[in-house]
């Protein structure tokens, strides 16, 4: 019985063999004797554009225009304001809240509140500055660049101006061919 047992480990135990953990490989950023520079890693070839490196508008990608913020680049249409809503109440409403003022859920939990978007200084500057905070991040905002495309940040920054005029809209605002639905409306307007 005691050969039998000694065979059978012999037997499992010549089927462990190390192939796959002692291939050649070269680690990086170790040496190679078979490169004449030494080095198992190589240089990225000249004209090598990385993955998301490449910008044919660096003001859509910036948010600026040389050292000035640029404009939104996107159509002002339903569509972009019906996204930019969207990727706003998932991204920036945690913390901004759904109206902009800076009272999210965050701030329910401790910390320290945002500021409103209503506020003079951020309804003055231009779309590509929310674009540029966005991407980089600002103060205890982080980057959100990795999470959200470039055209959702910059309709984030359309439905923004949207939140803003909503809470300075009058009635002198309206199209007059829209007023009537107003009407329709109770306690829509004084």
């Amino acid at each position: 019985m005691r050969r039998l047992v000694l065979l059978a480990a012999i037997v499992c135990l010549a089927a462990c063999r190390q192939d796959m953990h002692d291939q050649p490989k070269y680690k990086p950023l170790r040496r190679s004797a078979f490169f004449p520079d030494g080095r198992a890693s190589r240089p990225v070839v000249a004209g090598t554009i990385p993955r998301g490196g490449l910008a044919l508008d660096a003001a859509r990608t910036t948010g600026k225009v040389g050292k000035d913020y640029a404009p939104n680049p996107l159509p002002r249409t339903a569509a972009t304001f019906q996204r930019g809503r969207e990727r706003y109440d998932i991204y920036c409403a945690p913390c901004h809240d759904r109206a902009g003022t800076g009272n999210g859920m965050i701030v329910e939990r401790g910390f320290k509140p945002p500021p409103t978007f209503h506020q003079e200084r951020l309804r003055a500057v231009a779309d590509g500055y929310l674009f540029e905070t966005m991407t980089e991040g600002f103060g205890v905002m982080p980057s959100h660049a990795a999470q959200i495309p470039v055209d959702d940040r910059w309709a984030i920054a359309a439905w923004v101006r949207v939140l803003q005029r909503s809470q300075d809209a009058t009635l002198a605002d309206v199209p007059d061919a829209d007023r009537p639905k107003l009407d329709a409306v109770p306690g829509a307007h004084p």
